[in-house]
């Protein structure tokens, strides 16, 4: 083969641009070299950095620096606001690449099977971090007329959910956040946002620095009640085992032994409440009840048979994501992910031809974006493997200009990386007229028009 590798990854979120950056590292980058093609639905590149990432992470958003310099290389085209399947189908792909890389990401909420998860003011957390990310696919309003609110999840995302609903619209204000969401935070009722979670404080999903980071808000009061602070054999095994499970052990111990202060909102941190129905009246929510827990000596819980019921006027579940389901591949329900080995999808007991998976679609919403690394490694492994065994069928038109040309033909109006770069400018320059680092822009065609796309 004297032309280089043609690759299209399709999703341009973390895990597909580490993918790109495993195959330009690769052996077949020096020969015969590697052409990748990512595509993103989005009109904007980064996925879940852009669009699920609390705006007052900054430090996370800096990952984005990383990932910028692999786009920049020479042999990688992104093709943004092209959409899978409806722009361009798994047998077109096939028919301009050797190989097709899913690292479509999860979106959506999983689901919650409790009485009154679906009574009015009751929401996904993911539909709520995709509003304050300022996602074009969500309204640009959002109800917080609740001045008590529950979150249910102990995971970063129920605390990115818990600290925004916390915090005053002000103190986000220096962020990224769009006009529209700076004045739905601006009328957020909430002054108590009380977070549940079914097991102790050993098992908690929490990043040790995401935790800390509650307490460091001057309109936020931290509240630990001393009688959740339990550890059983399993849970001491745990801290032993593992230094962030113990840290943040360590910081719940010590809130919960300190007076409680004057800061004016009140975030509560529950543990050992497991949630089983959220109440309602005349098809809203008045109330969560949930179920006392004990541990029973592995680090899992039972319950006890007590109930308490909460008053709070709006209810989040942040109990994961869930992938979308990709037509034309094979799908697990249980899992939200495409059935596969080390990245080979798989269809029936045979691998699918030249397609592959990598990042939550491969192995579900679990980890911290730079655990997408090694899936990546992994994938791009084993379609170098195939390649080199001679598994992968020669597409029909692997010139570069073909795919283009197949968009152009259906009048899609795709960006670019020289796009992103126009979109970015226009952003920071929106920040710099109101002294802000960026202003985030949300309508869909604002960002093509802007992108020049």
């Amino acid at each position: 083969m004297t032309r280089p590798v043609r690759v299209a990854i399709v999703g341009a979120g973390p895990a597909g641009i580490y993918a790109a950056d495993a195959l330009l590292k690769s052996e077949a980058a020096k020969d015969p070299g590697v052409s990748i093609d990512l595509f993103e639905r989005m009109p904007a590149p980064f996925g879940l950095i852009r669009y699920g990432v609390a705006p007052d992470h900054p430090r996370i958003k800096g990952i984005v620096t990383a990932l910028h310099q692999v786009l920049d290389k020479p042999q990688i085209r992104l093709f943004g606001n092209v959409d899978y399947p409806n722009d361009i189908g798994l047998d077109e792909l096939r028919s301009f690449y050797d190989a097709v890389i899913f690292s479509t990401g999860a979106e959506a909420d999983r689901a919650l099977d409790i009485p009154g998860i679906e009574l009015d003011g009751s929401y996904g957390a993911a539909d709520f971090v995709s509003w304050y990310d300022g996602h074009p696919e969500v309204p640009r309003t959002w109800p917080l007329t609740a001045e008590k609110v529950a979150v249910l999840g102990v995971g970063n995302v129920a605390l990115d959910v818990a600290r925004v609903l916390a915090k005053t619209a002000d103190e986000l204000l220096p962020t990224e956040i769009p006009a529209n969401v700076y004045e739905g935070l601006k009328a957020n009722k909430a002054l108590e946002v009380h977070v549940f979670g079914r097991r102790g404080p050993a098992q908690a999903k929490f990043s040790p620095m995401e935790l800390r980071e509650l307490d460091h808000s001057p309109n936020i009061e931290v509240i630990v009640n001393p009688e959740d602070i339990d550890y059983d054999e399993g849970s001491i095994e745990t801290r032993r085992g593992n230094k962030q499970a113990n840290m943040v052990a360590q910081t719940l111990e010590n809130w919960a032994i300190r007076d409680v202060g004057d800061r004016p909102h009140k975030l509560f941190l529950h543990f050992f409440e497991s949630p089983v129905e959220v109440l309602g009246e005349d098809g809203s929510v008045v109330g969560l009840r949930t179920e006392r827990t004990e541990l029973d000596g592995t680090g899992n819980v039972r319950g006890t048979g007590n109930f308490t019921d909460w008053d709070v006027r709006s209810v989040y579940r942040a109990v994961g994501y869930y992938s979308d389901e990709l037509p034309k591949l094979p799908w697990d329900p249980a899992s939200g992910t495409v059935p596969h080995e080390a990245g080979r999808v798989i269809a029936g007991s045979e691998h699918m031809t030249s397609v592959y998976v990598t990042g939550w679609i491969k192995r579900g919403p679990i980890g911290l974006i730079g655990h997408t690394k090694g899936d990546a490694n992994e994938t791009v492994e084993c379609l170098l493997e195939d390649r080199a065994e001679g598994r992968l069928p020669a597409p029909a038109q692997p010139e570069p200009d073909a795919v283009v040309a197949h968009l152009e033909g259906r009048g899609v109006r795709y960006t670019t990386w020289e796009g992103w770069h126009r979109l970015d400018a226009h952003e920071k320059a929106l920040g710099a007229e109101q002294g802000r680092e960026r202003i985030k822009v949300v309508e869909r065609s604002a960002m093509l028009d802007a992108s020049g796309a």
